[in-house]
Order: C-alpha cells, then sequence, then structure tokens
C-alpha cells in the first residue's frame, strides 16, 4: 500500500468536533455567569457521576492524582502507613500514596487480566506481615502499618474485587479504588449476587478525566466516588484549603478544586459515555475476532465471565515489541506502550530497595505489551488497516517455534473456556 492513510492512537478531535456546539454553550455560560470555581456546574456533575456510579457522592477535583491521594487522607492513611498497590500502573498511583505520607509496597498481577492478584495479596498478608495484639496488620519489609490497599481496574477492566473485599475485611485494612480507567466498567460481585460499577465497591474510588479517557475533560479533572459521608465531607474540605467554610481552616489542605467549565463539560459528555462505552465495546470485539482467527503469536486481553470492560486501552503481548512498533510506525499506525517500566523499577523508587525478579509477572508483561488504537470514533476502516498491518507483521516472521507460543496457547484455551 503507497503512502497509506494514517491511523491514530487516539482521536481527540472528531468527538469534540461532533459535540462543538454544547461544549461551546458551556465556556458561553461560564462567561455568563461568572462562576467559574464550584457553583451549580460542579454540583450538577457531582450529582450526576455520582448517579452513573451508583454511589451516593461524588466529589470533584483537580486531577485523578489529586482524588486519589485526598480519597486515602479521608479514609485514614496517616504519615508512615503502607499502602498496598501493584506495580504495573501509571506512577499517579504511587506518587498518591507518597504525597499522603504513606510508602507503597507492591503484590503482583494477574498474568491474564493485568489486574492486582489476590492470590498474591493473600500470600503478601498471610506470609509478609504480622498482626499486632491491637489488630494492626505490620509489614515485615517496612515494620509500618498497612492501612490500604489500592487494586488498579487497569485498561478499563476491573480487578477481581470479591476476595480484595473479603482480604481487606479480614485484616481490618481499607480498600481504595483506583479507577481512573475505568469509568463505566462493570463486576459481577459473587458475594453480592449483582453487577457493581468502578467506584462502587471500595469505602471511596478515584477518577482521573484526563482529555484521553473514556470520560476526559478539556484539560485536568478528576473525581472521588464514595457511599461514606465521612469521606465526603472531609475530601471536600481537603480539595479546598481545608475549610468547610470560607476562611474557617480546621486543618491544611490543597488548592484541588475542579473549575466550574471543566465541569460543564464532563456533564455534557456523561451523556454520551455509554455509548462511547459500547463503542470501544464492538472495537475490542472486532479486535478478537480477526486477530484469533489471524495469529497465535499475539496473546489478546483476557476478559474474565465476572467483567465488562471498558476498554480505555487494548493491549496485546508480542515478541520483539520493537520490530512490531517500527511495522506500524513505517505504516502510520498509532501505538503505545502502558507501561514499559514496573514501578518498583523505577528510578524514583530506588530509594526502596527493589530490585529486577521482586515481581516477574509484572516484569514479564512490561517487555511485551502494546496498546493497539481503540476509540469511539474508530471506523471500520481504519481498525481494518490496524489488523492488516499486524497480520503482515507476524506472519512476516516465523515466531510459532519460540516461547511466547506457550502464553499464547493458554490465552486462547482461556478464551475459549
Amino acid at each position: 500500500m503507497n503512502n497509506p492513510t494514517a491511523v491514530p492512537f487516539l482521536d481527540l478531535v472528531t468527538p469534540h468536533v461532533e459535540l462543538e456546539q454544547e461544549l461551546t454553550s458551556i465556556f458561553q455560560q461560564t462567561l455568563r455567569t461568572g462562576s467559574f470555581i464550584g457553583g451549580p456546574m460542579v454540583e450538577n456533575f457531582e450529582k450526576s457521576f455520582a448517579a452513573f456510579c451508583t454511589t451516593e457522592y461524588a466529589i470533584g477535583v483537580n486531577s485523578g492524582t489529586d482524588a486519589l491521594r485526598f480519597a486515602l487522607i479521608a479514609a485514614g492513611v496517616e504519615q508512615g502507613d503502607v499502602v498496598i498497590t501493584v506495580p504495573n500502573t501509571f506512577i499517579a498511583t504511587t506518587e498518591a500514596i507518597s504525597q499522603a505520607g504513606a510508602t507503597p509496597e507492591f503484590v503482583d498481577i494477574d498474568e491474564r487480566t493485568y489486574n492486582m492478584s489476590s492470590e498474591k495479596l493473600h500470600d503478601y498478608l498471610e506470609k509478609k506481615c504480622s498482626v499486632t495484639q491491637s489488630g494492626q496488620v505490620i509489614s515485615f519489609r517496612s515494620g509500618r502499618r498497612i492501612a490500604a490497599i489500592v487494586p488498579v481496574h487497569l485498561y478499563g477492566q476491573m480487578a477481581d474485587m470479591d476476595p480484595i473485599v473479603e482480604l481487606a475485611e479480614r485484616y481490618g485494612v481499607t480498600v481504595i479504588e483506583d479507577a481512573c480507567q475505568a469509568h463505566g466498567a462493570e463486576y459481577f460481585s459473587r458475594r453480592l449476587n449483582t453487577w457493581k460499577k468502578a467506584g462502587s465497591i471500595g469505602r471511596a474510588a478515584a477518577f482521573s478525566f484526563y482529555p484521553g479517557k473514556n470520560l476526559g475533560a478539556c484539560g485536568e479533572a478528576g473525581a472521588i466516588t464514595t457511599n461514606d459521608p465521612e469521606i465526603e465531607a472531609k475530601a471536600k474540605m481537603l480539595r479546598d484549603h481545608g475549610q468547610a467554610r470560607k476562611y474557617y481552616h480546621d486543618f491544611e489542605g490543597y488548592n484541588g478544586r475542579l473549575d466550574a467549565m471543566q465541569a460543564g463539560i464532563l456533564f455534557t459528555k456523561l451523556n454520551h459515555l455509554a455509548k462511547w462505552n459500547r463503542q470501544r465495546r464492538e472495537c475490542a470485539t472486532e479486535y478478537q475476532r480477526a486477530l484469533s482467527a489471524s495469529t497465535n503469536d499475539i496473546i489478546l486481553p483476557y476478559e474474565a465471565s465476572w467483567s465488562r470492560a471498558v476498554y480505555h486501552l487494548y493491549v496485546v503481548r508480542i515478541k520483539r515489541r520493537e520490530e512490531f512498533m517500527a511495522h506500524l510506525r513505517a505504516n502510520r499506525v498509532g501505538a503505545a506502550i502502558h507501561y514499559p517500566i514496573p514501578l518498583h523499577l523505577q528510578n524514583a523508587y530506588s530509594s526502596l530497595g527493589y530490585v529486577a525478579g521482586d515481581y516477574p509477572v509484572s516484569e514479564r508483561v512490561a517487555d511485551h505489551i502494546v496498546s493497539l488504537p481503540i476509540f469511539p470514533q474508530m471506523t471500520h476502516a481504519q481498525q481494518a488497516r490496524v489488523i492488516e498491518e499486524i497480520v503482515n507483521f507476524v506472519h512476516s516472521r516465523d515466531t510459532s517455534k519460540d516461547v511466547f507460543a506457550h502464553c499464547a496457547t493458554v490465552a486462547i484455551a482461556e478464551r475459549a473456556a
């Protein structure tokens, strides 16, 4: 194909052009009212997003990082505590933990879902912690109290929450969901016998509305969801300099408020989110159909029976990743890597003393993951181009005998089960 039409990794232009009149009216309304911070636009969005997530409350904040940090602090995480999370996530997860005064410690991921492994969490709590007479769980690694667990609903699929919540309840530890990539994702709780939305299971949850998210602002924005009135009240104060009313400060807080214009934009877009998520799932289904039939050399995403993922990202695993990325670039197909270095091996956390081999599943996955283009307005022609170039790449190389083929076989068997 000569000079093929480029396929972007993400299209942030088309949806905004489609909604241009609605979004422009939000800007005009903001100008005409002079209500730039807080006010009815923020309150309306908070009520609507809480209803969408089936929670009592949503608290708009400046970013997803602020959302997680404020949720942790509001839930009682203190200076010197430990918060357990996973190495396979964006650094904002651990930044929020550190900025809340705690230290992140890790458990490895499930190799199929790329989310927190409840089995590894169980082993960690059973074998790498002690319980004091007062019931506090103490990490052997740091000698500090474990205050919270932060499962990350990565790539738009929720972690297996039932066993995580059960372990947290057994050990008296708080669960805060990192739902920054999972707007509208659902999980079937076997213990409750019902589907639950992301953000409605833990004591609180954090969402990011960074522009590329399934629900994205035209700038930075985030939200906390919770059913706990104490967390709602504390989070509202944390975002606004520790004040419950103007100039009366009960504690030092932060400048982490959601501005009115972004709230208005999010309120408008929220009406389209269910449709956009459905379109993402349709794209994912087509990738599964076409690539399952075309090649065994790529491990496709695994969606568990208890999951309704919203495919913020469509992440595959492929050997010879650099060659693959170069092939896609040469043929004008966008792709990305989320995330190339697990957090325990990042320079930012070298002082924690982790070494290669500590979390082998996260490390193994990080060497092979590639995020393919997926967005609601993706056309059939665009997706066909992506699939064509993937098939061209794998058929031009004999990878049938490498060790990666075993993982592909396992993944295919899981999909068929």
